[in-house]
């Protein structure tokens, strides 16, 4: 007797209430989206300033 793959129902749970998330409210999800990007693209830029204020010494 085996047990399920637990990673699997996970992500196609997940996947699902996304898709649901998406269906429901295009607008949210997409301010969401929107952002999640503004966060990230924000790390990359105090990264890269970090090693350039770091490397100009």
């Amino acid at each position: 007797m085996s047990t399920p793959p637990i990673k699997k129902i996970v992500l196609w749970l997940v996947a699902i209430f996304l898709l649901y998330a998406i269906l429901t409210s295009p607008t949210d999800a997409a301010a969401m989206v929107g952002s999640a990007w503004d966060v990230i693209m924000n790390g990359v830029g105090n990264i890269g300033r970090f090693f350039d204020t770091l490397l100009a010494r």
